[in-house]
């Protein structure tokens, strides 16, 4: 098995600095972090066409994390409310989508997904009102706040009616993810009708988005769901598929529903913009390794089709240029999908129970998240969000900073460190601090949780979850399972 350094091991951010050269992905890094308002976190962004020249009141952004806890209807729940009032008293200044809502009750990833239509959207107008009350009782104001919704249909990952029965929707079949829907009831192939259905169900939810004050939608096209699907539809016939026109069709049309019924709301896409082909386990080291494909490789957005482990962004600037035709500037960089590349998108030293082990630095990772970032924002004029952060884990500040002074990105999205260290970015901007304690050290229960029928939340890190009864649970499935790295040191959750 291969050892990578824990970044706790790096005693100084110019250790961690000449490392990441040494593994031939480079990034700047400051010597210390920098409270307001010297740091380039706590500079607002002034956005001329936003909500009527928009001011963001810092470069923290709350990237869209999912419970897996609603109601059964569609409404969240105290789980969920909790998570969003965290969202609300950490300082960010963008909250991006909250989480991830589906359109259509069949569209959910799992039978708790929030829902939004009429009879949920009361239950997430309060709690957005509940969300901006909490974050102007500790920063004092919530004019500077933009708070968005992300929209979302499952597509290959539905599981509306039971966590256990995959219902998979397809743009196209896909010649080694189809196998993997074991015991799925059918692999349904959208026909062209129900795409648009799909489209109007999004414009609908939009309609209420606005009526509710999300001040944006984001049209989710990311991790493998049915937006970020169609993007790589090379293989699916009809007007939905093949050229690059008909494969960004489907999203063209979700903008111009959503702006029909929806007039001024403004509109966000969180895509996938590089991936790569699917990595199993290894059957003796449980190492990521790529799945044999066949060549050319064409089933991935961003895959270079002679090497599918390498990322190509030639069509994700060609992606965001359209975007900006279309008066769609708010964009959220991501990569691959958590079902089957997850160490290019959510880098951990410790994976998933049914995950392999990292086929690379968990660094290098999020080091190349932040190249995409840049290279795309240094070819576009559109507002970007860089994910990837949470493994940076000490020094996720002192990349953070030196990265936005030097235009690499707008915003600092934080995911998983949400879960953990939800004030992170008040104890950063108001302190000049971290509390170690509380880094996510991606132990990966917040995946384990739902990937187990559970719900999601820090169970190792969380006072609140590790008291649950689903963290002994997790305890018992962690004893029979040996496809991580010890947890121990400065590192190790107590909870194990």
């Amino acid at each position: 098995m291969v050892s990578y350094p824990r970044v706790a091991s790096f005693r100084t951010s110019r250790a961690l600095a000449e490392y990441l050269a040494s593994l031939g992905c480079p990034l700047p890094i400051d010597d210390a972090i920098l409270p307001a308002p010297l740091s380039p976190l706590s500079q607002p962004l002034e956005i001329p066409w936003f909500c009527g020249k928009r001011r963001v009141g810092n470069r923290f952004a709350v990237q869209p994390m999912e419970g897996w806890d609603g109601e059964p209807d569609g409404r969240p729940s105290e789980l969920t409310r909790r998570r969003w009032l965290n969202f609300g008293r950490s300082g960010a200044k963008l909250i991006w989508g909250g989480e991830a809502v589906a359109v259509l009750p069949e569209g959910r990833a799992n039978p708790n997904q929030l829902i939004l239509n009429d009879h949920t959207a009361s239950a997430l107008a309060a709690l957005r009102e509940e969300t901006l009350k909490v974050h102007h009782e500790h920063f004092g104001r919530v004019d500077d706040l933009v708070f968005g919704l992300q929209l979302t249909h499952s597509g290959r990952f539905c599981r509306p009616n039971d966590k256990d029965r995959a219902e998979p929707v397809v743009a196209y079949r896909h010649p080694i993810l189809d196998s993997r829907h074991h015991g799925a009831i059918d692999i349904h192939l959208l026909s062209d009708a129900e795409v648009e259905r799909i489209v109007a169900a999004f414009g609908a939810a939009a309609r209420l988005a606005q009526e509710i004050g999300f001040d944006f939608v984001d049209l989710k096209h990311c991790h493998g769901y049915l937006g970020h699907e169609f993007l790589s539809a090379y293989h699916r016939s009809g007007q939905y598929g093949g050229c690059f026109e008909n494969r960004t069709r489907f999203l063209r049309e979700l903008i111009a529903a959503v702006r029909s019924p929806a007039k001024g709301l403004e509109i966000g896409v969180r895509v996938s913009t590089y991936d790569t082909v699917p990595f199993v386990s290894h059957p003796e080291s449980r190492q990521g390794v790529p799945v044999s494909a066949p060549a050319p490789y064409c089933w991935g957005f961003g895959v270079n089709p002679d090497d599918p482990t390498q990322p190509d962004l030639t069509e994700a600037r060609r992606l965001l240029a359209l975007l900006e035709s279309l008066g769609v500037r708010l964009v959220n960089v991501t990569a691959g999908s958590p079902y089957y590349s997850p160490h290019i998108q959510r880098p951990a030293l410790f994976p998933p129970l049914d995950g392999y082990l990292p086929p690379e630095d968990p660094l290098a990772g999020s080091a190349r998240l932040q190249w995409a970032a840049r290279e795309l924002k240094s070819s576009s004029r559109a507002v970007i969000v860089a994910s990837g952060w949470s493994y940076f884990q000490n020094y996720l500040p002192h990349v953070a900073q030196a990265l936005v002074r030097q235009g690499w990105t707008d915003f600092v999205g934080l995911g998983r460190m949400m879960l953990s260290y939800p004030e992170l970015p008040a104890d950063v901007l108001q302190k000049g601090i971290l509390d170690s304690k509380r880094l996510c050290r991606t132990f990966s229960d917040c995946t384990n949780g739902p990937r187990n029928g559970l719900v999601s939340g820090c169970y190792p890190l969380d006072p609140f979850y590790k008291e649950r009864p689903e963290a002994e649970l997790l305890k018992q499935l962690a004893s029979k399972v040996t496809n991580a790295p010890a947890k121990d040191g400065a590192d190790a959750p107590s909870a194990r």
